[in-house]
């Protein structure tokens, strides 16, 4: 049986993004925009406009054309480039970790701060709060599900423990996943283990591996009659590996458990939509590859999966099918929530098929020299199927945290050292403000290392 990835189909952003025929992007985005229009006068007055600032990203989308061109077309990328505020005396390459905002995104974030600080308690419930049903549904759009199914969170990590700790388990009940998991998750089950007996079950995978099919069979091989849930991370945090999530939810399925998807690294990083996992649960950071405020998440759940799954905090009982609930964590800004809404405009005009493009075609600059030295070991596939923008590297006799001080040290590139019970590295995450120059500046300083060793 076949594992390759099923035929995509556009959600509504998508065939916004995607329309030709009758309006182009820059008319779209001028929709977008139209909301916002007072506040984008006042801000272009004070010498931002973000209307412009999508029009001219809009303007570069319509001469990029063809994703796999456009991944070189540095015009273009000139374009979204200069939407970003980096600091460039520094070579930012953990942008898998958090990453920068456009100064749109910025910009929209302070305007509803500011709103909010006139009169709090009424603009920050009364008027703010309701907005965010339509962040809900701009969200549900890209995601390809409906808004009654999607809680905006602060992260992943939110989202995840709202689904580990929210199913009641009986003592020496398992929950399954890889060696791999991010820390975090395996934390809060390993909580559960102390607190209500259940088993923690974990099982290592290839580095890395380009066969789905053995991926499956381990978490089938790994399945024993306790298993009562499976936790999968659809990227590898530490490797990038992108994992076949809808054949590991089939095969959740066939022995009646629910499969809980670790989404952190994916979402708005290459194009999916939720038809093409056919999960139940899913939690993603939205500050990561969407680029939208710090403090960001969304946590998907099936509409006959909510009243089952209980919240991390409290919600009263006229909740329990709501998946509003997921939400109730307290007084809380809605500045970040809302400016949710620019980074989805953003990421559409830059286009998901172009950003997935261009984070290969950057990562392929450094990788492709360096791995012709025999000393280095790639932990990430190269295939387009199997990993997209997150790389992990090593160079064998090199230790790898003290190769990261080293680059930090001696160049002031920023990378972050792997070190697992299963193998070592530096993860190296380009974002599409890098310059093609920056990823030559890191290669050479590798191909330095690798001339003359770390510095004694």
């Amino acid at each position: 049986m076949s594992l390759a990835p099923p035929a995509r189909r556009a959600t509504p952003v998508q065939e916004l993004s995607q329309e030709s025929t009758q309006r182009t992007r820059r008319e779209v985005f001028c929709e977008l925009m139209l909301p916002a229009g007072a506040a984008l006068t006042a801000m272009a007055a004070v010498g931002f406009d973000p209307a412009a600032a999508f029009a001219r990203l809009a303007a570069a989308g319509e001469r990029a054309g063809d994703p796999l061109a456009a991944a070189s077309d540095e015009s273009f990328w000139f374009e979204v480039q200069q939407a970003f505020t980096p600091d460039r005396t520094i070579l930012n390459l953990n942008n898998g970790g958090v990453s920068p905002s456009p100064r749109v995104v910025q910009e929209a974030m302070k305007r509803h701060l500011d709103v909010a600080n006139t009169a709090t308690a009424y603009t920050l419930w009364q008027l703010q709060e309701p907005q965010k049903e339509g962040v809900r549904q701009q969200l549900a759009a890209l995601f390809g599900c409906d808004g009654e199914e999607l809680a905006i969170v602060r992260n992943a990590s939110e989202g995840l423990e709202n689904c580990l700790c929210g199913v009641d388990f009986a003592p020496g009940d398992e929950v399954l996943t890889t060696t791999q998991d991010y820390p975090r998750m395996l934390t809060t089950l390993r909580q559960r283990e102390r607190r209500d007996g259940i088993v923690l079950k974990t099982f290592a995978i290839p580095i890395p591996c380009e066969t789905p099919e053995e991926i499956v069979e381990l978490y089938r091989r790994n399945l024993t009659a306790r298993t009562r849930m499976i936790l999968a991370s659809h990227v590898i945090n530490i490797t990038g590996q992108i994992l076949p999530i809808r054949e590991i939810v089939r095969l959740g399925r066939e022995h009646g458990l629910p499969v809980v998807v670790d989404g952190a690294h994916a979402f708005a990083h290459f194009p999916f939509a939720h038809a093409d996992l056919e999960c139940d649960y899913y939690a993603t950071s939205l500050h990561k590859w969407l680029f939208a405020p710090h403090g960001t998440g969304m946590l998907f759940v099936r509409r006959d999966r909510i009243r089952g799954l209980w919240p991390l905090m409290a919600a009263p009982v006229e909740m329990d099918a709501d998946i509003r609930k997921f939400e109730e964590i307290g007084t809380h800004p809605a500045a970040n929530i809302l400016a949710i809404a620019e980074a989805v405009a953003f990421h559409s005009g830059v286009g998901a098929e172009r950003k997935a493009a261009r984070l290969r075609f950057l990562r392929d600059r450094w990788a492709r020299p360096l791995v012709e030295d025999r000393r280095v070991l790639l932990h990430t596939s190269l295939d387009p199927r199997f990993a997209c923008g997150v790389a992990t590297v090593q160079i064998q006799g090199v230790d790898s945290a003290k190769l990261a001080q080293h680059l930090w040290n001696r160049q002031r590139i920023f990378v972050v050292a792997i070190q697992h019970a299963e193998f070592e590295g530096i993860r190296v995450t380009p974002s599409v403000y890098t310059l093609p120059g920056e990823i030559d500046r890191f290669r050479g300083a590798m191909e330095e290392v690798l001339a003359k060793g770390l510095p004694a």
